[in-house]
């Protein structure tokens, strides 16, 4: 593994490290020697991942070991612990604690996979819930604060094993911690030795180098004081995929309570009288906790409080009863509840929560009832988060808001007003201050979405002094990136409350994803701005035809001709099942792929990973701005607008609400979009479907490496023919991994290198065709045979040119989970043995690959036989059959000269690209339909082919060897192009006719200009003769004998 000076520090990278990964690390590394905050983005694909760990990792090593071994004199688990609040206590190291957040656990889980990929095992930890690290069959069947209860329970009553044996397992496997493990391992770990997981994690953490955890584990303060063994004055904390960093830090720090809240609260404590009376006549003990007055007394406290919101008076139901954030203690006073007697009242609270506990619970100590749940608690974290730290400065930044609305909580209450009293916290930056109150050595946030990072830096109230916006690995022509502000019929797009439900606008909008779904290879996503106008635009889709279209045919039909779709569920149990789905969708080599519609601020888009075929576009309907008239979408507008107002004397970049608007719709779009181009040589394309992305003020909120891609097409043919030129280009351009996943097929063969041009032009050059047997002759070698083992795969009907032959499409069922997982990926898959070490100069603009010609350009593939089918293009005004079978065989090798079936195998590749142009004359076209009734019947093998079928398609390979000769690179690519266009019928034939023509309009090429008037169609030979004339005219007036050449020609 290469080493890399940065500041002074020597860092082990596992990989030859990119100029923006240096960067990246360089900056992660400032921070932590200089003890300062930094603020780091840097694209998905980019590997910031991987240069956290290794940049802290390296910093940490150059202060001392890693804390492996514990001296046999100093063991640290000897104590016995009993739960967590009696857990052994060990002396704090004297070096810093990495503490490394994401917001979930499956991020967390990628993050230690990435830990493992390199050279330093440090000691590390792992923080988890008991839902996840239970193996106790009964508790692990409860959720939520049941489970915590029975836990608690069976532990202080000394009644679970697991818990007991954690002491002695910790004291015999003191090198725990020295590997890389995720939850999972530690689960397998507890359940092999009978020792809790959960607990384990507890004890673990107090000794460990590195601990990785959920974000509410550091922001909670419940929870982060539950970490007793972290010096916090000696800690790192890295936040990563912080781009949510700041909603999670201000919902943390706010409230909600609704009436049937409050309803069963007051329940809760009528039950905590009645046990109090049960236990006092059993017991006959006057135990000052089990006094049911003081229930009795917290139950009249909570019904004043219920009483008290509803009289509230609210004149308008939009807007409801609005105060500033102080009023809440006017509010509580009138309950007699103060600064003094809040902390009885919250003692009062964990009392009753006790009770309940051991009222709740069976004599074996768990519960039956398993989503029983102590709602009294959150009236005791209520008040400490009104009371925080006994003052009442915090408020300043809050919101009083009480709203009505339609009860939908149970079906007794269900059409009554309930009422729900909030308040909400518009400073993120009073969770991040705790940290530095904890004196807390440095706190790093990174994502791929932070753009504009001052805007960030002031909703989290911190100093950053290092900052970074990185670029990305990839090379410009590798990224599209197009504003589509009409669709095919001119129509805008624009997904604003005012036209978002018009009709023309759903019908446009679904016009264009037909479009694009032809052009798109594979995986295509589409993110909606919320599943109201997700639902309502394929509700229309589904309902309604194509207003020009001449079959009944519907625009959701018309979309699943191009690709199987997939609708993101609301419902989180369904997702899973939405992602297998897609899955198995884009790999059925019957269609060609998939198509998944989402919603920005999804499931999809966080920290999925649609990497090379699962991705290859993603399309933006419009702008997720959330609903102005939300009560607090419209209060945190009006407190930064207030607090612009006092910033302006001392800053000119100030926040307002406006701008926070913006921007929180901007990183939503930021996110959907790194969805795809996820590693070095990946490619895709971005379509902004929606007119305001035109707006600078828009394009600038966008992450700053995708700012230089981003182009506005007013056509939208414009689109169409840049996007088929796009993916073309693709096939020749970007080297592919030979391998993404293990392979679907059993049988698995490596094709040699092969030329991709001839296999796709020269069908385009032979007039009046048939389509041959697919079947290889008799006279074709065995062991042809055997190696011809084409798979359909991504190959498919549609649009099939503009599909790149070099990827490798065979994903295994069994990675689904790793395929679209939370990664970071730096241009490899799989293991550091097989990644390619070279070294990618950032700098470049990859002149080698735009100068790649098409004859250096080879397919490594793994092919199968399909099944014969009969495909038929019906988006056309042609009736053009394609046979599958042709397809596959564009893969064979032209330069296996040795195998007897080359020129059968060329002659059928020939065959393919031809019958576009000439299905458009009359008499191809009652050929081509002669040919689908037959279903491509073939002559049994042995037979050969009509000779005048042969003389056709040599004629035409003759024509194009001498197109290839006579034009440059750039021109043959052109050509290329044109003949794609006309296959995929994305120019008109006319257009195409004049564009070839002016190629050959040279006079060392006019021989090329007459020849291709053999390849015309009757229909458009006098359209073309045009042309030829002109330019012979053109041509002839510097050379005469030129002109005597072709007089002839016109005069036949």
């Amino acid at each position: 593994m290469p080493i890399y000076k940065i500041r002074g520090i020597n860092v082990d990278f596992p990989y030859d490290a990119y100029d923006c990964q240096l960067v990246y690390m360089e900056k992660v590394i400032q921070s932590l020697q200089e003890g300062c905050n930094a603020l780091l983005e840097s694209p998905t694909g980019t590997g910031k991942t991987l240069c956290l760990l290794c940049a802290t990792l390296a910093w940490r090593k150059t202060l001392g070991d890693f804390s492996l071994k514990v001296d046999e004199g100093q063991n640290c688990f000897s104590g016995s612990q009993l739960s967590e609040n009696q857990s052994t206590e060990v002396p704090k190291s004297k070096f810093p604690i990495i503490i490394y957040s994401s917001r979930t656990h499956s991020q967390l889980k990628q993050v230690i996979r990435e830990l493992r990929t390199t050279n330093y095992r440090p000691r590390m930890g792992v923080l988890g819930s008991r839902e996840q690290m239970c193996i106790r069959d009964d508790v692990r069947q409860l959720r939520g604060r049941a489970q915590n209860v029975a836990c608690h329970t069976l532990c202080k009553r000394r009644k679970c094993r697991h818990h007991l044996n954690v002491s002695e397992f910790m004291k015999n496997h003191q090198d725990i911690g020295n590997d890389p493990f995720d939850i999972e391992d530690l689960v397998k770990i507890g359940r092999t030795k009978d020792a809790c997981p959960y607990y384990i994690s507890r004890e673990l953490h107090k000794v460990v180098d590195i601990l990785f955890a959920p974000y509410n584990y550091l922001i909670d303060p419940g929870n982060r004081s539950s970490l007793s063994g972290i010096s916090w004055s000696n800690a790192v904390l890295i936040f990563d995929e912080a781009h949510n960093l700041d909603s999670i830090c201000a919902d943390a720090a706010s409230f909600d309570l609704p009436s049937s809240y409050l309803t069963a609260c007051i329940a809760e404590a009528k039950e905590c009288i009645d046990l109090c009376i049960e236990k006092r006549a059993l017991e006959r003990a006057a135990d000052k906790r089990h006094d049911p007055e003081t229930y009795s007394i917290l139950r009249g406290l909570l019904l004043k409080l219920e009483k008290r919101i509803a009289e509230i008076p609210i004149d308008s139901k939009e807007l409801g009863f609005t105060r500033p954030g102080h009023y809440i203690y006017e509010f509580l006073s009138d309950l007699n509840i103060t600064n003094e007697t809040a902390n009885m009242l919250i003692d009062t609270i964990e009392n009753a929560s006790l009770l309940l506990e051991e009222g709740i619970t069976s004599q074996e100590g768990v519960q039956r009832q398993s989503n029983t749940a102590c709602r009294l608690e959150s009236i005791g974290n209520i008040l400490k988060i009104v009371f925080r730290d006994g003052g009442k400065s915090h408020a300043r930044f809050y919101s009083f808001h009480v709203q009505e609305s339609q009860s939908i909580t149970s079906d007794s209450l269900k059409g009554k007003l309930s009422r729900s009293l909030s308040w909400w916290c518009f400073n993120p930056g009073l969770a991040m201050k705790e940290f530095v109150k904890l004196g807390v050595l440095s706190i790093i946030l990174t994502s791929g979405t932070l753009s504009p990072l001052e805007s960030c830096a002031q909703e989290m109230n911190l100093e950053f002094p290092v900052r970074l916006e990185n670029p990305h690995v990839v090379s410009s022509d590798q990224v599209w990136v197009g504003v589509v502000p009409s669709g095919p019929s001119g129509y805008s797009l624009n997904s604003s409350y005012r036209t978002r439900d018009s009709l023309e606008y759903k019908q446009e909008l679904g016009n264009t994803i037909v479009n694009l779904s032809k052009i798109v290879p594979a995986g295509l996503l589409v993110f909606f701005p919320s599943y109201y106008l997700m639902d309502r635009c394929i509700e229309c889709w589904k309902s309604m035809s194509h207003a020009r279209s001449s079959d009944c045919i519907t625009i959701w039909e018309r979309i699943c001709k191009n690709k199987q779709p997939v609708i993101e569920p609301k419902q989180s149990a369904l997702f899973p099942n939405a992602i297998e789905d897609f899955e198995a969708k884009l790999h059925d080599r019957t269609t060609s792929g998939a198509i998944f519609f989402a919603v920005c601020r999804g499931k999809v888009s966080e920290g999925l990973d649609f990497a090379d075929q699962t991705g290859r576009g993603v399309i933006i309907t419009g702008m997720p701005f959330s609903m102005k008239t939300d009560p607090k979408v419209r209060l945190k507008r009006e407190y930064l607008d207030q607090q612009a107002i006092l910033r302006k004397k001392d800053s000119k970049d100030v926040l307002t609400g406006e701008s926070w608007y913006v921007q929180q719709a901007a990183r939503a779009v930021n996110q959907a979009i790194g969805r795809v181009i996820r590693h070095r040589h990946d490619y895709g394309a971005i379509f902004l479907c929606d007119e305001r992305f035109a707006q600078q003020s828009y394009q600038c909120q966008m992450s700053y490496w995708l700012r230089p891609y981003v182009k506005c097409y007013p056509k939208f043919g414009d689109v169409v023919f840049q996007m088929t030129r796009f993916f073309r280009e693709k096939e020749f351009s970007i080297p592919q991994k030979r391998k993404l996943t293990e392979s679907l097929v059993t049988e698995e063969i490596k094709m040699e290198e092969q030329p991709i041009f001839t296999s796709d032009l020269l069908s385009c050059l032979s007039p009046r065709i048939k389509h041959v047997n697919s079947d290889l002759p008799s006279s074709a070698p065995s062991i042809l045979k055997k190696k011809i083992h084409v798979q359909l795969g991504p190959i498919i009907p549609a649009n099939r040119s503009n599909f790149s032959y070099k990827q490798n499409h065979n994903l295994s069922a069994s990675n689904k989970r790793e395929m679209f997982s939370i990664t970071n990926r730096h241009g490899t898959h799989g293991s550091i043995i097989n990644h390619d070490n070279k070294i990618v100069d950032l700098t470049s603009d990859m002149s080698d690959d735009r100068n790649l010609r098409p004859e250096d350009a080879v397919v490594h593939c793994s092919v199968k036989l399909p099944k014969r089918s009969k495909l038929i293009n019906e988006e056309s005004n042609c009736r053009f059959v394609a046979s599958p079978e042709i397809c596959c065989k564009q893969l064979l090798p032209t330069s296996c000269s040795h195998l007897e079936a080359e020129s059968f195998d060329m002659q059928r590749r020939t065959a393919d690209l031809i019958s576009p142009l000439i299905s458009k004359d009359k008499e191809s076209t009652s050929l081509a339909k002669e040919e689908s009734v037959s279903k491509f019947s073939l002559k049994k093998e042995g037979q050969n082919c009509p000779s005048s079928l042969g003389q056709e398609i040599s004629r035409g390979s003759t024509f194009l060897a001498q197109v290839q000769e006579k034009l440059s690179g750039e021109e043959y690519k052109d050509f290329v192009s044109f003949m794609r266009a006309l296959k995929s019928k994305t120019m008109k034939i006319t257009s195409v006719l004049e564009s070839i023509a002016k190629l050959f309009s040279s006079p060392g090429r006019l021989f090329l200009l007459e020849g291709f008037k053999h390849f015309v169609p009757e229909k458009y030979r006098p359209l073309y003769e045009q042309h030829l004339r002109a330019h012979v005219a053109a041509a002839a007036a510097g050379d005469s004998n030129e002109k005597g050449r072709f007089a002839s020609l016109f005069n036949k």
